[in-house]
């Protein structure tokens, strides 16, 4: 028993947020539209996430070039480290690092943003004085994270390759221009377009999760650390599924 109800608790969770994104493509996609509140969220969605995201990019190709380097200098084939590097990092480490560092900073913020406005009653009050909130609140912020994604994800990687670069050149010496000769040379059209396109999706699941649950957010201020924390956690299990369908997807069509 205790099986079946979280079953059918998991299921009609998943059918409010299919409701819920249904209705940003009904009602949110419609005019008038908030140009103002959409460039708002991108700046901070966008730009003030890029300091974070950087940092993490840079780490993450210097401890991974760090990483690889022991074992491709044990099979003898250390030249093919820049090439490593930037598949790795391209193809799938960048996005999906990148997404959930998103996912934990936007998330957890609109999560909790949302929550305090619902718990404050100000949702009500926009509703009473004829403003629509979901077309303000909800629809410009799912707009934002579908839009700024996929360019942190493009920044974050190009930091990243920079930070291998760096890690390259601890033990040895590489010209910046032979190293990205090198890790350009390994890229191809079927690496690049995939992982650019799956992080629309990361960002669409991010925005409206993080909406989602501030929207229905429980009274007081449990409920609003409850929903900025189980955005995080539900829109990070969903990038890795729809990072998997996204790897299914592109060797059924033969871009692996």
């Amino acid at each position: 028993m205790p099986t079946f109800a979280k079953t059918r608790e998991f299921l009609a969770e998943t059918g409010k947020i299919s409701r819920f994104s249904g209705r940003l493509f009904s009602s949110g996609i419609k005019p008038p539209y908030e140009i103002k509140e959409l460039l708002s969220q991108c700046y901070f969605i966008g730009y003030k996430s890029l300091p974070l995201v950087g940092l993490t990019g840079f780490i993450m190709g210097l401890v991974l070039t760090m990483q690889l380097r022991p074992t491709l200098v044990y099979y003898g084939v250390v030249s093919k480290l820049p090439m490593m590097v930037g598949i790795s990092i391209v193809r799938e480490i960048g996005p999906v690092i990148t997404a959930l560092i998103f996912a934990g900073k936007i998330g957890s913020s609109i999560g909790a943003e949302l929550g305090s406005m619902k718990v404050t009653e100000q949702i009500d009050a926009m509703e009473v004085s004829g403003t629509n909130p979901y077309k303000y609140l909800v629809a410009t912020k799912v707009l934002a994270t579908v839009l700024m994604l996929p360019i942190l994800t493009i920044l974050a990687d190009a930091i990243a390759l920079f930070g291998g670069y760096i890690g390259v050149n601890i033990r040895s010496v590489t010209s910046l221009n032979l190293y990205f000769s090198e890790v350009f040379h390994s890229l191809h059209y079927g690496d690049v377009m995939p992982s650019v396109i799956k992080t629309f999706f990361f960002g669409f699941a991010v925005g409206i999760v993080g909406c989602y649950k501030g929207y229905y957010s429980n009274k007081g201020t449990r409920g609003v650390g409850n929903s900025a924390n189980s955005a995080v956690v539900l829109s990070s299990v969903l990038i890795f599924i729809i990072d998997l369908l996204a790897v299914q997807v592109t060797d059924l069509l033969g871009l692996n």
